[in-house]
């Protein structure tokens, strides 16, 4: 895919899902992306249209983790069905996440670069960004 510089995976990690997001809390937003194993063809669509725009990615210190349901473990699975609403049955959820680490945004179907840029340049934080 190309997008080793943006694009994580959680399925090697040591670290809970939880402990991820909290690290990159007042650092970077996330994007992160959760897809049923048949239904692949929305997250790749998704990191496609993202690796289109990589220089916009890294402009607003996003970070992209992808999360393939049969390789989420369960405590894993348990945080985002709680903090995040997630419904297993669903082929493809997105939610941006802030550097406050609040959820921004969230999508049922992948999201066009142009509208999640949009988003992240209407926060405020990212605002400030802009002007230094």
């Amino acid at each position: 895919m190309g997008f080793t510089l943006t694009m994580e995976s959680v399925a090697n990690q040591q670290k809970s899902l939880k402990a991820i997001l909290t690290e990159k809390k007042d650092h970077r937003r996330v994007l992160l992306i959760y897809g049923r194993d048949d239904a692949q063809h929305y997250t790749i669509e998704q990191q496609e249209a993202l690796n289109e725009v990589r220089d916009g990615v890294a402009e607003r210190d996003l970070d992209v983790i992808v999360l393939v349901a049969s390789l989420v473990m369960e405590p894993d699975r348990q945080f985002l069905m709680h903090d995040f609403k997630l419904n297993p049955a669903d082929a493809f959820a997105a939610w941006l996440i802030g550097k406050d680490g609040g959820v921004k945004q969230t999508y049922k179907k992948p999201v066009a670069a142009k509208d999640l840029f949009q988003t992240i340049d209407s926060m405020p934080m990212r605002k400030q960004e802009s002007k230094n």
